[in-house]
């Protein structure tokens, strides 16, 4: 296995910020653009059920009409890649049972004993939505989306590709304009990717972050 050397994971995470303006001239190369989708896809999730679809945007128009509902923030429009993380309204048994059988698909072995334990487990524990983590199913499963998220971001700057995560939506207008809800499905979160304009003045600012002593405690 190789690793990357601590000091350049680093200086990517240091250069990457949310940026505000992208060059709309510039693509991402397909392979690149792959490796980001690879990366959400590798995302963990709560007992692996991954509740989550990545709606990634390439129709102009689409685009465009999605910006009204986005504040008319420019990078809906003018980015290379545009990603909706919509997170699943419910997880149901039918989910779980989804997820077993795509165990048993990667990794063989059939239904073992391990495995129905498991699948048992998450069934009982899915079972009242009030419990789980968060307090209701659509906490549970937007949380979800924020780590994919995380994911694409950290990957796209190790990449060198520019990014900018946005809450500023008006999500149940991006759900009705795409049909979110019949699929069961609710826009959590987006994220666009590209390469920053020349004249972003945010990019040459130094990143204000609180001092490590602040943030971290070792307990």
């Amino acid at each position: 296995m190789q690793t990357a050397a601590p000091e350049s994971i680093l200086t990517q995470l240091r250069w990457r910020y949310a940026v505000k303006k992208f060059d709309a001239l510039k693509k991402i190369p397909d392979a690149t653009w792959d490796t980001i989708e690879d990366a959400m896809v590798l995302a963990p999730s709560s007992y692996g059920l991954q509740p989550w679809k990545f709606l990634v945007v390439t129709d102009p128009a689409v685009r465009a009409k999605l910006k009204a509902h986005s504040w008319n923030q420019a990078q809906i429009t003018d980015a290379s890649h545009m990603v909706i993380f919509a997170q699943k309204l419910e997880v149901n048994n039918a989910d779980i049972e989804h997820y077993v059988q795509r165990i048993m698909q990667v990794r063989g072995g059939g239904l073992n004993p391990a495995l129905v334990g498991y699948r048992g487990m998450m069934i009982s524990a899915l079972a009242n939505p009030a419990q789980v983590p968060g307090g209701s199913m659509l906490t549970y499963t937007r949380s979800q989306t924020y780590i994919a998220l995380a994911f694409a971001l950290y990957t796209a700057a190790l990449l060198g590709i520019d990014a900018c995560p946005m809450e500023g939506i008006d999500a149940p207008k991006y759900d009705e304009m795409l049909g979110l809800k019949a699929r069961g499905l609710h826009a959590s979160v987006v994220a666009t990717f590209g390469y920053r304009a020349g004249d972003d003045s945010l990019a040459s600012l130094p990143k204000v972050r609180f001092d490590k002593s602040e943030s971290i405690e070792h307990i």
